[in-house]
């Protein structure tokens, strides 16, 4: 075992608290901390220490010796650590987005690769080659939107702002309904939005919305994200999705294609390691309409939210991806676990006091990480009750 030093990603939609006290680092709390990286994306580089007090670059490693850090099956399929763990405390609400499939984020970083277009510029949609599945587990009440909702019918005469859009709908489904409403000019989504905006947001000042429903994400929206009489096409999104909350320990999967945006609360991600998204809306960021099209499945979703398993002391998060597969683990005071993986894993402490038993024993306070290579043997003991997770290849 061997503990991992990750990084915050300050992006403005974060909280300034919770991630900076959840692992104790002497952060700046006037800076919004919205992620916590663990894993090899060059985005946001994890540290490995070696020795006592002698931290690497956890990719750097990696690439030295691909055998022992990945092992010969994980390093033959995918070259590289193929997850990515994150913590998040959304503060305020993310971009509409989709992830493309595996395809079409080789063609696409290929393409603007070609383009010459630099990986860190406004208007890069691909920042790296690989699609980004991802799973999350709520590390609290969590809002978020996903998928096309099923009754969407029903919204037309619901929301009137809507109803002139309905004959696209006739037309062409959840797909041309979608496209009339994105490819919109600036000034006719003003003209639309505006009187909705009058309508909900004092009625949200008052207090008098509830999450569940559309008009309280929308107002949000409109009060942190739109000025001057300038509003975000976004908030269509809001109005056709799924609204999802999510108690804590619930889990929910998010594969390419499915549009989705958080909310508000906290919680613990995994995905393949990849930062590629196409955005649809409420984002100051790049927004490529035609793109974000091309990648988007228009299908009514149902969703599979994984529920808690009362009592027992692993609740396994299915994914239907060779990339990551995550478990979670809630142990009493005295009991004492074994592990072992095939493949490369790393452990996230969220909560408690333990002492993890290796090749290295540790004693190990919250919120804390560790790399585990293939094949190694490690012990968990809890020396109070404890809540993390393992991440690993399947």
């Amino acid at each position: 075992m061997y503990r991992l030093k990750g990084r915050i990603q300050q992006y403005a939609w974060g909280g300034n608290h919770f991630i900076p006290d959840l692992f104790n680092i002497p952060e700046d709390r006037s800076h919004a901390s919205a992620e916590y990286w663990l894993g090899a994306h060059p985005g946001g580089i994890t540290e490995i220490e070696l020795d006592e007090g002698e931290w690497e670059s956890l990719p750097s490693v990696i690439d030295r010796n691909k055998e022992k850090w990945l092992g010969s099956r994980i390093s033959n399929q995918f070259g590289r650590l193929p997850f990515l763990l994150k913590v998040l405390d959304v503060k305020d609400m993310l971009s509409i987005q989709v992830h493309p499939t595996k395809e079409a984020a080789e063609k696409g970083f290929l393409l603007e690769n070609e383009k010459e277009i630099p990986l860190n510029a406004a208007n890069r949609n691909y920042k790296d080659d690989n699609h980004k599945p991802e799973v999350m587990i709520a590390l609290s009440e969590f809002w978020l939107l996903h998928g096309f909702a099923a009754d969407i019918e029903a919204r037309f005469e619901k929301y009137h702002f809507l109803k002139p859009f309905k004959s696209f709908y006739d037309q062409g489904g959840i797909k041309l309904l979608y496209k009339s409403l994105m490819e919109l000019s600036q000034e006719r989504v003003n003209d639309i939005l505006a009187p909705l905006a009058s309508s909900i947001v004092p009625l949200y000042k008052q207090g008098n919305l509830e999450k569940s429903s559309p008009d309280f994400w929308a107002a949000r929206a409109i009060e942190n994200l739109c000025n001057n009489g300038v509003y975000d096409k976004g908030i269509f999104s809001i109005y056709l999705f799924n609204i999802l909350c999510l108690k804590t320990g619930e889990g929910i999967f998010q594969g390419a294609g499915m549009p989705h945006a958080y909310l508000e609360g906290q919680n613990i991600e995994l995905m393949s390691n990849s930062d590629n998204v196409l955005r649809a809306g409420l984002t100051p960021k790049y927004i490529d309409i035609p793109e974000l099209l091309a990648n988007t499945q228009f299908n009514i979703t149902v969703p599979k939210i994984i529920k808690v398993k009362q009592k027992e002391e692993k609740q396994h998060y299915d994914c239907p991806v060779p990339d990551f597969a995550i478990d979670a683990y809630q142990l009493n005071k005295g009991t004492q676990r074994s592990f072992q993986s095939d493949g490369p894993a790393i452990l996230l402490l969220i909560k408690g006091v333990a002492t993890i038993i290796g090749e290295k024993n540790y004693d190990a306070v919250s919120a804390v990480a560790f790399y585990s290579t293939p094949g190694e043997k490690f012990e968990i003991l809890a020396n109070t009750d404890l809540y993390f997770v393992v991440a690993t290849v399947p």
